[in-house]
């Protein structure tokens, strides 16, 4: 069959339109999860995204400007997320992630604040590397998996340690100089690895902390004292019966102060209250802050849900 050249120009740009069109169709079809519409009335667990971030146009794995500023939709969300997000701790239904910003902020590696393009940038960026769609929201999906790593930090261990595994710390180590021995007991190596962090603490300058002549925490400082190590079973049992209702991680069941390498350390409020309205207090404090920046260079690693629970895990 015979073609004119006109005709075989015709038919060979033909062709090469096909291709762009079915890219752009893609494209555009690659678009926005609907809007969740939630109030911050609702009470509902989950809770979606505005929108799904197209991550080779956001440029998730570049660091300038314009892919911080693709994210803006993201910050949005995450600045309503981070008091309105409902989830469930112990079987108690939680509101927000506010209170974990210094935890979270570490986790990221940014200190870019929760409304910030910067800061649903760096979170795009945790949740492409944790295998989860790098919208930049911390939604509720992301954040189960932020506590699934901080869980999975903690002790794996509740084995009680051999009795020449243990010593007695000295009073001047305590938030409660007055306590027994039999309560001063902490894990050799927990131990030593905590007279290093606070000694590091005691040498920053930015922590602002009481020295003595030893150039180690002044008596009269507070901020990094021991408030509970070791708790045998017999102890931890009395605990729970005389706080039958306390929410607690010290009443738990199978605690990881059996180890001896569990330290309660005072950063701040009621040692060891729960209540959002300390909690917020505590992790604003420089004792808590340093120790997120810092703890894991010495061995500890945190109970997310309470500040001063940190536990030695090498």
């Amino acid at each position: 069959m015979n073609y004119s050249k006109r005709h075989i120009a015709l038919l060979v740009t033909l062709a090469a339109s096909i291709p762009a069109v079915v890219l752009f169709d893609a494209q555009i079809s690659h678009g926005q999860t609907p809007a969740a519409g939630k109030s911050s009335t609702q009470t509902e667990s989950r809770v979606k995204p505005t929108s799904i971030v197209r991550e080779r146009r956001a440029g998730v794995g570049t660091s300038d400007h314009s892919a911080a500023a693709s994210f803006a939709e993201a910050a949005t969300r995450n600045a309503f997320l981070r008091t309105e997000l409902y989830w469930i701790f112990g079987g108690k239904q939680q509101r927000g992630w506010n209170l974990y910003l210094p935890l979270i902020q570490r986790l990221l590696n940014t200190n870019q604040q929760t409304g910030a393009n910067g800061f649903a940038l760096a979170l795009a960026r945790w949740q492409e590397k944790s295998g989860l769609q790098p919208s930049g929201v911390l939604d509720e999906e992301s954040w189960y998996a932020m506590v699934s790593a901080w869980q999975g930090a903690r002790l794996k261990i509740r084995d009680y340690p051999a009795a020449d595994q243990l010593i007695t710390a000295p009073s001047s180590d305590f938030y409660d100089p007055s306590r027994p021995d039999e309560l001063r007991q902490v894990e050799r190596e927990a131990y030593a690895a905590y007279k290093r962090m606070i000694s590091a603490a005691a040498a920053d300058p930015s922590v602002g902390l009481a020295r003595g002549v030893d150039a180690q925490l002044a008596p009269t400082e507070l901020y990094f004292k021991i408030i509970s190590p070791f708790r045998t079973r017999e102890y931890q049992e009395k605990l729970r019966r005389e706080s039958p209702h306390a929410g607690r991680a010290g009443l738990a069941i199978n605690s990881p102060h059996f180890t001896g390498r569990a330290l309660d350390i005072y950063v701040g409020g009621d040692p060891v209250d729960t209540r959002d309205s300390n909690r917020a207090l505590q992790v604003q404090t420089r004792a808590y802050q340093w120790l997120v920046r810092n703890a894991e260079r010495f061995g500890f690693r945190p109970y997310y849900y309470e500040p001063w629970h940190w536990e030695y895990v090498r």
